[in-house]
């Protein structure tokens, strides 16, 4: 590895403890981005316009295929603040580069709840909106008020506000037509001040009964997601993996009402539109993936949905057990499962 003289461009990097899949690949370029201004010093630089570029957060939402032969820009930007509040809300900003749980759990112990369904997600603050997180009957995109951003192109800022998202699920407009253009450098987070524990996912209802919380505290709904995903999520510390690593399938009613009549305890939960969500662990699970290998990769033991590093794995290996499980819920079911993480 070597630096440039300013020190902010290394050469050579290595990306195997930067994902927590833990897939071994370098990066021609790395530049640990804690303040928007290192990227005007970055632009000035030949291997800017040279090299493609990639934006990274916490890695936890990736496959890596082989080298990267550009430059990786890693948002390390902190902070933490209250920027305003009124008598409906308090308007939170973190910096794109604060641990997302970190972060929730900091609001939390301010008194400012809104957030505690999507505790123990990994990642950064600055991928969530990417990403459009979401867990246990919320989404990010329900608490957000805006971000601001670095155009790469023209090192310009910008800011962008729930509409100019265009969030979907697990969407944004990041994903879309704006993939690649910009660093998030901040977000900023409506949080309710009149609160409502959002409690109607089974799993949540069920954790927090058998804990007699009948009326539940922020902190107590976000201790009671933190055990839940804890039982069924592997800590990549311990087993690379990247999550969930397949959306849970939109299909319109008629073609639920055909898979119901062939699978009674087909799991389903009917949205705002008619559409219906599947739940994607139950059909790669009626596949007998479920705890199965296939070469270094398998499908965790309690959570069909996640992909695990049995040790040694490369991107290759994952992706080829992602397709056979796609193919195969294909073929049962008629349905086609999405990926969740980008690969690179």
């Amino acid at each position: 590895m070597n630096r440039t003289p300013g020190g902010l461009l290394q050469r050579d990097v290595p990306l195997d403890r930067l994902n927590t899949f833990g897939l071994p690949a370098r990066a021609a370029g790395f530049a640990a981005i804690e303040t928007p201004a290192q990227l005007i010093a970055l632009r000035a630089l030949p291997a800017w316009r040279a090299w493609p570029r990639f934006v990274l957060g916490g890695g936890s939402n990736l496959v890596l295929t082989g080298d990267f032969a550009g430059l990786i820009l890693q948002v390390r930007i902190p902070g933490r603040q209250l920027v305003a509040e009124d008598a409906e809300a308090w308007w939170v900003q973190a910096g794109a580069g604060e641990n997302w749980h970190d972060f929730v759990i900091w609001t939390l112990d301010c008194g400012w709840p809104g957030l505690e369904n999507l505790a123990l997600i990994p990642g950064t603050v600055g991928a969530a909106p990417i990403q459009n997180i979401g867990a246990y009957g919320l989404e990010m995109a329900e608490r957000f008020q805006q971000l601001a951003a670095v155009d790469l192109e023209t090192c310009e800022r910008a800011t962008f506000d729930r509409a100019a998202c265009r969030f979907g699920y697990r969407d944004s407009v990041f994903k879309q037509e704006a993939a690649g253009r910009y660093l998030v450098t901040s977000v900023t987070f409506r949080l309710p001040k009149r609160w409502q524990p959002m409690i109607r996912y089974a799993e949540l209802a069920q954790a927090l009964e058998a804990r007699d919380f009948s009326h539940p505290t922020a902190r107590q709904i976000a201790d009671a997601v933190i055990a839940v995903r804890s039982r069924k999520l592997p800590d990549p510390a311990k087993i690379g993996n990247a999550g969930s690593f397949f959306k849970n399938p939109l299909i319109d009613a008629a073609t639920f009402a055909s898979l119901a009549e062939r699978h009674p305890k087909l799991p389903h939960y009917s949205q705002p539109d008619g559409a219906v969500k599947l739940a994607a662990g139950w059909l790669i699970e009626q596949c007998g993936w479920k705890g199965r290998n296939l070469g270094a990769v398998g499908v965790y033991e309690q959570q069909a949905l996640v992909l695990v590093n049995r040790g040694g794995a490369r991107g290759a290996d994952v992706l080829q057990l992602a397709q056979a499980i796609q193919a195969s819920v294909q073929a049962k079911f008629g349905v086609t499962l999405e990926r969740e993480p980008v690969v690179l």
